[in-house]
């Protein structure tokens, strides 16, 4: 007699089914038949219960919450979601740049932190990572990157040598290998550490008056420090390669709540023009002590989800959702991320993928989208705009909008204009000089001679010395010394680039 608190197996269409274990045979030992519809349907979504994985980011995961605005920052906004008082369901992802969808969470990389604000203006995505600046600002190199930090067409490996060929052929990396190679390089938890949205967005509040904005995601649970060391890193990656991704599901399940404070710095819209670094340059970080932090309110995790595939690996982050009050800025790597996202998304997912229930939005949708692989809403007449039969219209009035700002120029393929202190080893050397301690200096010298020792070519070697030697002459000493010492004394090969060259390629003060 079945048991009626256990539902009934049924095909997708909802058609109950005999067995969960038996095929359809002629007789008990003869051949399966065509006609077993049920086996057919098991074996053929099987096979394509794959989706393709994320080009970065493959790797990770996430959780839902809530969004809680703590502080009055109307002034700069007249964002719904940032007014005082405002609640909002979140969705937060957590991820690894390099590594494919089943690499262990413990590699040294840098970590994408995602959060969608589900509003009543639509989604909005901060799409960012847990370090405040990236390794490049132009997004031509930003394929190259990427693939230089993944593996290798020959023998499908990864190669710490490509690696450090590019960065050492791009000076501007130098900010973020620093972060990457201290102890931020792998995080304790990812609960542990912090979210920016690196990029610099725009700011208008209800009078129409603009600003620009960069978003700080603080950590409740400590200063946002916590690390793993090289050698637990390593041996975690090999006793569980999904750790990150089971300490956030079991502190969340046991009821304990991660949750960050949303801080801003606020750059007033003229000062832009003139200030000492390019504000759009995504390499660079604003000091504090020129445009402090405020607080603006809370995230807070507190639901995991129940169907992995569909609610974190189907979630559609990208940086074009912006919802009124918030826009983009000349941010050259924002700029393009607008498009990129969007487009890897339709790549991976279908044309369709905000009608995927973790990717739409929560208020009402009036678009002209139309038909297409995976669409599951209905459309109405008519299709087409303008139009004279009652479809939806565009909004005039919204021109006042953030993210407009003034240009002009020729076309032209060129780098950034460069500004008084526009240089790229200034932030890196501050922030070894300045930030790290004897012990965190240390450790960072011990990651970088590990990383150099691994496979690295004698050319790219030197190059390297003279990377980390232009951005602080002691540290690049240690470090030469350490793989000397490590690799066996190897004499430095003739007619490499020196520190002198590298700076060559800087912007001029």
């Amino acid at each position: 007699m079945a048991d009626e608190t256990i539902p009934p197996t049924t095909t997708d269409a909802g058609i109950r089914v005999q067995s969960d274990e038996h095929s359809l045979t002629v007789g008990r030992d003869g051949p399966i038949v065509l006609n077993d519809h049920y086996l057919l349907e098991q074996m053929a979504n099987f096979n394509r219960e794959r989706i393709p994985e994320r080009q970065p980011h493959a790797k990770g995961s996430g959780a839902f919450g809530h969004f809680e605005v703590t502080n009055d920052v109307s002034r700069y906004t007249k964002a719904k979601v940032f007014q005082p008082g405002a609640r909002a369901q979140t969705l937060a992802r957590f991820s690894t740049v390099a590594g494919e969808r089943g690499s262990p969470d413990t590699w040294r990389d840098p970590r994408g932190f995602a959060v969608k604000f589900y509003t009543e203006d639509g989604n909005f995505d901060m799409v960012g990572n847990n370090t405040p600046i990236f390794f490049i600002r132009d997004p031509m190199k930003f394929q190259h990157f990427i693939r230089s930090q993944k593996r290798r067409a020959d023998n499908g490996l990864r190669d710490h040598d490509m690696q450090w060929d590019f960065w050492t052929l791009s000076p501007e990396s130098a900010h973020q290998v620093a972060y990457l190679m201290g102890d931020r390089g792998v995080p304790k938890t990812w609960r542990e550490m912090n979210g920016y949205s690196s990029h610099t967005y725009s700011l208008v509040n209800a009078s129409g008056e603009k600003f620009w904005v960069k978003f700080h995601f603080k950590t409740d649970l400590g200063d946002g420090n916590a690390y793993l060391s090289q050698d637990e890193a390593d041996e975690m990656a090999g006793k569980d390669g999904d750790f990150h991704r089971r300490d956030l599901f079991d502190a969340i399940a046991r009821g304990d709540h991660p949750s960050w404070t949303l801080y801003w710095q606020v750059m007033p819209f003229e000062d832009a023009k003139t200030y000492r670094i390019n504000p759009f340059d995504l390499t660079k970080v604003w000091p504090h002590s020129d445009y402090p932090l405020i607080e603006v309110g809370k995230l807070t995790l507190d639901r995991n989800p129940t169907d992995f595939h569909t609610e974190i690996e189907q979630a559609a982050f990208e940086p074009n959702n912006m919802v009124p009050g918030i826009g983009l800025s000349p941010d050259k790597m924002l700029l393009a991320r607008g498009f990129a996202y969007s487009d890897a998304h339709r790549a991976r997912l279908g044309v369709n993928y905000k009608q995927i229930p973790v990717n739409k939005p929560q208020c009402p949708v009036f678009s002209y989208s139309k038909d297409g692989a995976g669409r599951t809403e209905n459309v109405s007449d008519p299709v087409y705009a303008p139009n004279s039969y009652g479809g939806p219209a565009a909004q005039p009035d919204l021109s006042g909008e953030a993210g407009l700002w003034y240009a002009d120029g020729e076309m032209v393929r060129s780098a950034y204009t460069p500004r008084k202190d526009d240089d790229d080893v200034s932030q890196p050397r501050a922030l070894i000089r300045d930030v790290m301690d004897d012990a965190a200096r240390a450790r960072l010298v011990m990651n970088i001679v590990g990383h150099l020792c691994d496979g690295v070519s004698e050319k790219v070697l030197t190059r390297a010395f003279d990377y980390w030697k232009a951005i602080d002459a002691e540290t690049g000493e240690k470090v030469e010394k350490g793989v000397r010492e490590k690799l066996g004394g190897k004499s430095k090969a003739p007619g490499m680039a020196s520190a002198e060259a590298i700076a060559e390629h800087e912007p001029a003060e």
